[in-house]
């Protein structure tokens, strides 16, 4: 292997998409980010082995990501492990460079981790830690008539856990304004289990399964009261109603929608799905039907935008994509360009730019950023993280927190003006307090900021 071989890993909480530098541009690979146990086949897999699972009925999860964060590293380990090993990209790691997604908002204690494992475990030469949507400006989502991505974007990031608004400005997060809805794709199969569970069969323990009757059936609804009444009145009989033949994994028979006047054998059995196919995905655009008091996408994207600059606001709205597996839903683009028209001022065009493949769009762009000579100044070197540890990565990666300089320099700062103020008392022959109190600290300390 090359020394220059570069490593991208996009890792989500629900799957990595990993690959190659100039080997799996075009086509990544896709990892379940998980330790599977299979009860039908009394075997565990971890990661890419799911793909050897035969009988996909009752399995365990054990997910490294809980509520967003990266929080079972011995799991996560295990499925590095097997994307390194000679069965995925059969890698050298101590003769390449990576470049990973993390997730927004990510905890300092657990960004040391990502470090530690990175230099200390793997010994990579050089790695880059960064977000999904600080990606995007790179990749060929924004790009239009092949000129640059403008330099004013909102991204839509609606993945497992969360869904998320970031503002971009010249190719750096405005992190004021980044919002969460705290609606992804796992609340939405949680939440489709326990309706099917109530009215139907019992598939609180299926979780694979009823993760492909959402994929298969569910989309977003450009008029729920409509479609909601259509199915009211008439719910066997409409144009939303589909029947979903569950697997058969001892036949080796997938499970899919039932064509229409096809007959199935006695030992088929199907799943209706009627009004569950868009009141499920509804969840994003209205939370608080599930008792979450949280705004809808459309809602949320307006607020981001109203933070951002007054002059800037008009490109925002022109320039919004959407990533995440989420927005794949069919009618998701449409429901919220038409509701983010009645929020925008008159003046201003809405725009929405949609992915073929929402789900490896971070990953494309992530392939056109290490392939520009800015990478390697944007990475940190195996000898930069030995001499200084993480400090050389809180210095180097853009994140949520302000840089370490800039709070180094206000205090300094802070420091240099009380000590001119305390000078300026003593030449007014002001004889100084035998004693500061500790409210008497506090206003001095805060009156330093204040000047700063």
């Amino acid at each position: 292997m090359k020394s220059s071989s570069i490593v991208i890993l996009d890792n989500g909480a629900s799957t990595i998409k990993a690959g190659l530098l100039g080997v799996h541009d075009d086509q990544p690979l896709i990892i379940p980010n998980a330790v599977v146990r299979s009860k039908g086949d009394n075997a565990t897999y971890i990661g890419h082995e799911l793909a050897k699972c035969r009988d996909y009925t009752s399995i365990r999860y054990r997910l490294p990501f809980e509520k967003g964060f990266l929080v079972d590293w011995d799991a996560q380990k295990a499925v590095w492990d097997g994307i390194f090993s000679s069965d995925v990209l059969g890698l050298n790691t101590s003769e390449a460079s990576l470049l990973i997604t993390e997730p927004y908002f990510n905890l300092p204690n657990i960004q040391d981790v990502y470090d530690q494992f990175v230099f200390e475990e793997y010994e990579f030469q050089s790695y880059c830690r960064c977000t999904p949507a600080s990606l995007v400006p790179h990749g060929p989502l924004l790009a239009h008539m092949g000129l640059a991505s403008p330099e004013c974007l909102l991204v839509i990031d609606s993945g497992f856990s969360f869904t998320h608004v970031v503002p971009i400005i010249n190719g750096a997060v405005v992190w004021e304004a980044v919002k969460r809805i705290d609606v992804g794709g796992k609340l939405m199969t949680n939440h489709l289990k326990e309706i099917i569970s109530f009215r139907q069969w019992n598939l609180m323990e299926e979780t694979h399964i009823v993760n492909e009757v959402k994929e298969a059936c569910c989309f977003v609804s450009d008029d729920f009261t409509r479609d909601l009444e259509a199915c009211r009145v008439q719910p066997t009989r409409n144009a939303i109603v589909q029947e979903y033949v569950f697997p058969d994994y001892s036949a080796n028979r997938p499970g899919r929608i039932r064509r229409a006047g096809e007959t199935l054998d006695d030992s088929r059995q199907t799943l209706v799905m009627n009004n569950e196919r868009f009141t499920v995905p509804e969840i994003l655009f209205h939370p608080t039907d599930i008792g979450l008091g949280q705004s809808g996408i459309s809602a949320t994207v307006a607020a981001s935008i109203s933070l951002l600059p007054d002059d800037l606001q008009g490109m925002f709205w022109a320039n919004i994509g959407l990533i995440g597996g989420n927005t794949a839903l069919p009618g998701f683009r449409q429901r919220l360009e038409s509701e983010l028209r009645s929020l925008a001022p008159i003046e201003c065009e809405v725009v929405v730019f949609s992915s073929e493949h929402p789900i490896l769009e971070a990953y494309y762009s992530a392939v056109a950023f290490a392939a520009r000579p800015e990478f390697a100044q944007c990475a940190v070197t195996r000898e930069e993280y030995q001499e200084s540890g993480s400090n050389a990565c809180r210095r180097k990666f853009r994140d949520w927190k302000p840089v370490e300089k800039e709070a180094t320099r206000s205090r300094e700062q802070g420091k240099g003006k009380s000590t001119e103020s305390q000078m300026d008392v003593e030449g007014d022959d002001i004889p100084p307090p035998t004693k500061k109190t500790v409210r008497g600290r506090g206003r001095g300390r805060g009156a330093a900021r204040r000047q700063v």
